[in-house]
């Protein structure tokens, strides 16, 4: 099953859709391998046509390649898939959409584009900072993606909105490094202006969303942005120079109501949209 109507040949379509199945390091509510195959089924439920942009999926420049089969254990195996699809979708000119999964995935991700765009900026909306150095004696896990990341892209280069949770040590690194915004997405307009055509890779952790209306999620935080001030952010920031995206930490099992995965799928449908647009 694909997502709605995301049907296109691969050789004609401008992006590609697919999952990565994996949270052997998720560290409290483990379930996000469960949301690739929860977002694809539940999509069926929404329109293709979106009255917030006016416009309808355009499912013949997007492809679906379904979910990658990643070992359980170890990340770096996983990551390396990861890498690897990835570095085959750009070589390919096409623009890699990947489903989550734990937010470690996006390690992987970014471990390929960087390698296209040597000037690579990272926008990240997320609850947690995600900028430890280590985690439970890990280097690699949901809690260090960002971090990881960082020694990627260098200082100045990642941008971090909704902040509302970390070690001391995360935000004291963050200082002079990263650019957050704790909290809110306020200040996104000027972030968005310098960043006018460089390469930028955009990176949702769905728990950056108030819990009362996503509570599928593997770290809960309260507060948090509303639907609206999402989508609002995410229809403006693919404007830019997007050259990957992806969405994580879904839990569907933390929400047997649907709801959840029903405003996952949603903020898919408009991502894609405005990247197709």
């Amino acid at each position: 099953m694909n997502f709605i109507g995301c049907d296109g040949d691969y050789d004609s379509s401008r992006i590609v859709l697919f999952g990565a199945p994996y949270d052997c390091t998720s560290s409290f509510r483990p379930g996000s391998r469960f949301a690739p195959a929860a977002i694809r089924t539940d999509s069926w439920g929404l329109e293709l046509y979106s009255p917030y942009q006016n416009r309808a999926l355009p499912k013949a420049l997007l492809h679906d390649a379904g979910d990658l089969e990643l070992p359980f254990g170890g990340p770096e195996p996983a990551l390396g898939l990861i890498e690897d699809f990835c570095m085959g979708v750009l070589r390919d000119g096409k623009l890699p959409f990947m489903l989550g999964g734990e937010h470690l995935v996006t390690l992987g991700a970014v471990r390929a584009i960087v390698k296209k765009y040597s000037n690579l900026h990272i926008l990240h909306f997320d609850a947690h900072a995600d900028l430890r150095d280590k985690y439970l004696g890990q280097s690699l896990s949901h809690a260090t993606v960002m971090r990881r990341c960082f020694d990627l892209t260098g200082t100045g280069r990642i941008f971090q909105f909704g902040i509302r949770s970390g070690d001391e040590s995360e935000f004291l690194f963050s200082q002079n490094r990263t650019v957050m915004r704790r909290f809110d997405l306020m200040g996104l307009g000027a972030v968005m202006s310098s960043l006018r055509g460089v390469p930028v890779y955009v990176t949702i952790d769905l728990d950056v969303l108030d819990p009362s209306l996503f509570p599928g999620t593997g770290a809960p935080e309260a507060g948090g942005v509303s639907f609206t001030e999402l989508l609002s952010a995410l229809t403006s920031v693919l404007r830019l120079n997007v050259v990957g995206a992806d969405v994580s930490e879904l839990s569907p099992p933390y929400d047997q109501s649907g709801c959840s995965t029903a405003v996952a799928c949603k903020i898919i449908r408009e991502m894609l949209i405005a990247l197709g647009s």
